[in-house]
């Protein structure tokens, strides 16, 4: 069963469907009848901090009700001062006090093979980490080799189903998810939940 779109995940929708109550509504819109129901549906969100202030990135954690922040990074240092905010300890302490939940996913991080392997095509494109805009063939194709189809999401998204949260976010430090693993990481639990991937 579709809801504007999004694939409902109840078991069994027909009989959920007979215990709607009052305050589900029914419309029509191009001649299909919509049901609005009144369940949780999650939102994937992917950040990064590059080019951001300690100000404007936790300000967009907190203006998207984000409930569960996960770390994908390979390292969770930034070198300098400037991006210190998301250095693993200020970060966790930080999340703890907008009581946003904290989860490192190591197996998620590229390897030092896959992340040479994109060091090598900036360099041939003449641009840094930074400046970069989308991923390249090369690491996107081993990514998703060695990491995506190797990781179990199921227990991840089991416990994402169970726990209630409804706004996720990946983060890593690329400014431009394009750029970044974590594109890729959200597309792929995105579609398992069809949901909708919200880049901030």
């Amino acid at each position: 069963m579709e809801v504007f779109g999004l694939m409902e995940t109840y078991s069994t929708p027909i009989l959920y469907l007979l215990f709607l109550n009052q305050e589900n509504h029914i419309s029509k819109k191009n001649n299909l009848t919509i049901i609005l129901m009144n369940f949780n549906m999650i939102n994937i969100f992917t950040i990064g901090v590059y080019n951001s202030t300690k100000e404007s990135y936790f300000k967009k954690l907190i203006d998207n009700k984000i409930e569960l922040f996960c770390d994908i990074r390979q390292r969770r240092g930034v070198r300098g001062s400037q991006y210190k905010y998301v250095n693993s300890k200020y970060l966790q302490d930080k999340l703890s006090k907008l009581n946003i939940d904290y989860l490192y996913i190591k197996e998620l991080a590229p390897t030092n093979d896959i992340r040479q392997k994109q060091k090598d095509a900036d360099k041939i494109n003449g641009e840094t980490k930074k400046q970069r805009t989308i991923l390249g063939q090369i690491f996107s194709r081993e990514y998703k080799n060695q990491i995506l189809d190797n990781y179990d999401f199921n227990p991840f998204i089991s416990k994402l189903k169970e726990s209630g949260v409804t706004n996720i976010v990946f983060f890593c430090v690329e400014e431009h998810a394009e750029a970044c693993h974590r594109s890729l990481v959200a597309k792929k639990i995105a579609e398992q939940l069809h949901a909708k991937i919200i880049n901030l």
